[in-house]
């Protein structure tokens, strides 16, 4: 394990350390104006949605390597309200591109080609290409230093959110396949929330915990840390007799004959059934498994 203090190296250098572990990270394609009414359209990765009641997203506009403010943060001092997009797979080009550097009062949406959709509570107008869009007000602005690379925490109560119709379901709830989002990670990197990358979790629910679980069990070579998860989120191990009448049915015959004429080793069989059964979500049949051993 590599320890570092982040006041003995140089704050770029733990930046790249920050950014390539904590991730893959939204990011905010914030749309602001200045005082004059000149849009500005900025992509954030410093940015997740911190409260629900109010709707309270919070993004930071770092100071950059020269030392100044970016025009996110200027426009917002002017006049504080925020239109927060999301940003999907297919806008990630045009996003890139509106985060270049461009003078202040030219507008990125120009630029990327992408078009404004009019608010209808603030100023700022959305990103009509994006999935879903937040107007916001910045109800407070928190700096963290001057010096390059600090933090300017934008805390923005939502007050309108429009969401695109084809990002639903046929139940009304919003499909994460059609949303395609993006997220930030270290470097040039990027990761897609779409296909393979997508999986379910069910809902937590105390269980025995991974402490309760046998030695013989939890200090397994076969089982992952994952599959110790499943095990300890089961209510309570199977009794006695319901191992005893799953090994009465039949089902683990040929794994005990293999065990008892062969060369393998019955508890390493166990468990690797017992894997396979915890990856099709069959907790309690992986516990029957497991137990007789």
């Amino acid at each position: 394990m590599k320890t570092i203090d982040p006041a003995n190296v140089p704050a770029p250098d733990f930046y790249k350390l920050l950014t390539a572990t904590i991730g893959p990270r939204p990011i905010a394609f914030a749309s602001t104006v200045d005082a004059a009414g000149r849009v500005n359209l900025s992509p954030f990765s410093f940015f997740n949605v911190f409260g629900s009641n109010p709707p309270t997203l919070i993004l930071s506009t770092a100071v950059t390597r020269q030392g100044t403010q970016k025009h996110t943060l200027q426009n917002v001092r002017e006049v504080a309200e925020i239109t927060i997009s999301v940003v999907s797979y297919s806008m990630v080009e045009q996003m890139s591109l509106a985060s270049a550097e461009f003078d202040k009062g030219v507008n990125e949406f120009v630029k990327a080609g992408f078009t404004e959709r009019p608010s209808e509570v603030v100023r700022p107008p959305g990103v009509a290409e994006a999935p879903a869009s937040f107007e916001c007000v910045v109800k407070q602005i928190i700096e963290t230093g001057t010096e390059p690379g600090a933090g300017n925490l934008l805390i923005c109560e939502v007050v309108r959110g429009h969401f695109r119709d084809d990002i639903f379901d046929s139940k009304g709830v919003i499909d994460p396949h059609c949303v395609d989002l993006i997220g930030r990670l270290g470097g040039d990197w990027y990761c897609r929330a779409s296909g393979d990358a997508l999986f379910s979790l069910a809902r937590p629910q105390v269980g025995i915990g991974v402490d309760q679980i046998p030695d013989a069990i939890r200090t397994s070579n076969i089982l992952t840390g994952n599959d110790l998860g499943k095990l300890g989120s089961f209510k309570a191990l199977p009794s006695n007799e319901a191992v005893q009448h799953y090994r009465q049915s039949g089902v683990l015959n040929g794994m005990f004959a293999e065990a008892r004429h062969g060369c393998q080793y019955l508890p390493d069989l166990l468990h690797v059934r017992a894997k396979q059964l915890l990856a099709e979500n069959k907790v309690e049949e992986a516990w029957l498994t497991l137990l007789q051993a």
